[in-house]
C-alpha cells in the first residue's frame, strides 16, 4: 500500500489509520532519512491506538513506552551499532509483553526481526510531501 501526504498532520493521520487494527505484539519497522516523518507517523499510531500521551523521538533514551489499552513501545535505533545492543536492552522482553513495537532506524537492527514485521518506508517528495509505503500484514 502507498499513501502520499502533504503535511505532518496528514502523515500522522496515516499512522493513526494504520495502527487502529494492529494486533498486540506487532513490530513496525520504520525506514526513512532524518526528518522524513518517522516520529510523526508514530505520533499518529499512538493516537490511533487511543494513547493521549505526548509522543516524542526516543533518540537519547532508545525507547519510550506509552501505556494504554494496547501498549506502544517506540524505539529509536539511531545511536545503536548493532542488533546485539538491542537485545542487551531487553528487546525480547518487549516482544513477550505483547506491546506494539515501532522501531525507527530499523536498518541498524534488521537481524533482530523475524520476518513478520510490518515495514513502513517514508520518503520525502518535497519540503512537506511524503510517500509512505507499507508492506506486510496491515490494514489502512
Amino acid at each position: 500500500m502507498i499513501r502520499f501526504t502533504n503535511s505532518e498532520k496528514e502523515t500522522e493521520d496515516v499512522g493513526a489509520a494504520f495502527s487502529r487494527t494492529l494486533p498486540a505484539g506487532a513490530v513496525v519497522a520504520l525506514y526513512g532519512d532524518l526528518g522524513a516523518g518517522k516520529t510523526a507517523f508514530v505520533r499518529g499510531m499512538a493516537r490511533g491506538m487511543g494513547i493521549s500521551a505526548r509522543v516524542s523521538s526516543p533518540t537519547f533514551t532508545i525507547v519510550n513506552e506509552y501505556p494504554g489499552q494496547r501498549e506502544l513501545c517506540h524505539f529509536d535505533m539511531y545511536r545503536l551499532e548493532s542488533a546485539d545492543e538491542l537485545f542487551d536492552i531487553g528487546w525480547e522482553d518487549y516482544l513477550r509483553r505483547g506491546a506494539v513495537c515501532a522501531v525507527e532506524w530499523s536498518e541498524r537492527v534488521e537481524e533482530a526481526f523475524d520476518g513478520d514485521e510490518i515495514v513502513v518506508r517514508i520518503t520525502k517528495t518535497s519540503d512537506s510531501g511524503r510517500k509512505i509505503e507499507i508492506e506486510g500484514e496491515s490494514i489502512c
